[in-house]
């Protein structure tokens, strides 16, 4: 039974837990942006010419190769514990996962559109604003809310490694075996995941 000591604390762990979640969203919009120039460049359908796709594809390739969990140690040498160094593992770990969905998203579009467009005389970026984004756009939209749901799990942990979030807020009570506080973290971040979740499903139902 949860007590009213540790109901006092949820506002607290309600704040930490939308700080998660802000990153999450923030670190996965940023990476979708830098990933849909890098999906251009490296798919077969867009690429400009084969080093600018060969460093696309390096770049997913390594970035989404190596765990959240694992960049978050290596970011921690360098940037210690602090939102920044969760923000960017979550970031890097998404660019990659992104870039390399992107590349093949694109890779699926229809060629008819973008065979008519070049008969036309229309410019690259023309072909790629009028035929390829606007076909790829909503699978794009449906893996971007994938990561934002997978990241929202992903922070807790790399907040335990990172002190921030609600990962440091879990890891606080748990350390000082306050063990009715970690109770009420843990269902709080089951109630948001399995909510988002919804939410996130229910709007990958309609734009697919």
């Amino acid at each position: 039974m949860i007590s009213s000591d540790t109901w006092s604390r949820f506002p607290t762990i309600l704040r930490r837990l939308s700080e998660t979640v802000f990153m999450s969203i923030a670190a996965t919009t940023i990476a979708a942006v830098f990933s849909l120039f890098l999906g251009i460049a490296g798919s077969e359908t867009t690429k400009v010419n084969h080093v600018l796709s060969r460093f696309a594809r390096f770049i997913a390739s390594f970035s989404r190769n190596i765990p959240v969990v694992a960049w978050s140690l290596i970011l921690l040498i360098s940037f210690g514990q602090n939102s920044l160094t969760g923000f960017l593992a979550l970031f890097v770990g998404t660019l990659g996962f992104l870039t390399r969905a992107f590349i093949e998203t694109i890779d699926e579009a229809n060629h008819s559109a973008i065979e008519a467009l070049q008969a036309t005389g229309s410019t690259y970026w023309q072909i790629v604003t009028k035929a390829v984004i606007p076909q790829s756009l909503p699978q794009m939209l449906s893996w971007i809310l994938f990561m934002v749901d997978t990241n929202i799990r992903s922070a807790t942990l790399v907040g335990i490694l990172t002190g921030t979030g609600i990962g440091n807020t879990f890891d606080m009570y748990y350390k000082t075996m306050n063990y009715n506080a970690v109770a009420l973290v843990t269902l709080t971040i089951v109630i948001v995941v399995i909510l988002i979740e919804m939410i996130s499903n229910r709007i990958r139902r309609i734009i697919l």
